[in-house]
């Protein structure tokens, strides 16, 4: 029990750090240009939470034999770790890092070569998801691999978008920073319905039918579609209200906007901890 309990607050933990440097990088990629005085507390901010999240990943690998044997003693059971080294287990974790050294060399170069090398990074680790779990498992496993690819890539984008906007909003102008909220809604408003949709299909393939929302997996799922509501909720209430006032210089709104990311951001952090414990625990079958 120990064992678990580790290993899925490991997974939960390298879920967040891994997203938020992903994403935070992706912001960068589409609006570094507007975030000038705020560009190298968010390259920071995003190095860190990579090197954090290649060390978690490498414990939460570590641990993958201690899960197999039931108890700490599979740590040092060498024929279970030769069993976790040539699993689809080690292929996702060499993508992962590998996606994350890309991003951190891309955080810390300029030049033309910044672009690509984040694209490549925030690419390769996505798609090393699908390379583990039920998607790998499914019939229908690459139309899962895309969709799964597709949601994960909006999670990021808004998970590290909650980061740069929050840390823009008390280090840009208040123009700069409306500016800033206005450019990521404008992608936004287009991209979050895809978080919904492919969701919702991933959703559907691997339940099987409405049965499968009164098992304990479909619980969890409902869990996150419910927080998808809320985050709805406070994305519009920052698009059309809040937004647009930290764009004039209103410092109560400047408040709230803040307040508003801070609850995103928990929100989101609660659903990737809510998917460790989905991915680690519970089969949609």
């Amino acid at each position: 029990m120990m064992v678990d309990a580790l290993s899925v607050a490991l997974r939960a933990l390298s879920f967040v750090a891994l997203f938020q440097a992903a994403g935070i990088s992706l912001f960068l990629v589409l609006f570094g240009p507007l975030v000038v005085a705020s560009g190298c507390t968010l390259r920071r901010a995003a190095t860190l939470s990579a090197l954090v999240a290649m060390g978690v990943l490498v414990a939460e690998y570590v641990l993958e034999a201690a899960r197999m044997s039931g108890d700490f003693s599979g740590l040092m059971d060498l024929t279970l770790q030769s069993q976790v080294m040539h699993s689809s287990t080690a292929a996702a974790l060499a993508g992962r890092l590998l996606g994350l050294v890309l991003i951190i060399l891309a955080l810390r170069l300029r030049g033309p070569v910044v672009v690509p090398l984040s694209v490549a990074g925030i690419l390769l680790l996505t798609s090393a998801f699908a390379l583990t779990g039920h998607t790998a498992t499914h019939p229908e496993r690459w139309l899962l691999s895309l969709l799964l690819i597709a949601h994960l890539l909006v999670v990021m984008f808004w998970f590290g978008a909650l980061v740069a906007l929050h840390v823009a909003s008390s280090r840009e102008s208040a123009a700069i920073t409306g500016e800033v909220t206005e450019a990521f809604s404008v992608i936004a408003i287009w991209v979050v319905p895809a978080l919904l949709v492919s969701g919702l299909i991933l959703s559907v393939l691997l339940l099987k039918g409405f049965a499968g929302l009164g098992t304990t997996y479909g619980h969890l799922l409902l869990v996150k579609l419910a927080a998808f509501a809320a985050l709805m909720g406070l994305g519009a209430l920052n698009k059309w209200r809040l937004g647009p006032a930290v764009g004039r210089g209103d410092p109560r709104a400047t408040a709230a906007f803040r307040r508003s990311l801070k609850s995103e951001y928990i929100l989101i952090a609660g659903v990737l901890s809510v998917t460790a414990i989905l991915t680690s625990f519970y089969s949609p079958d």
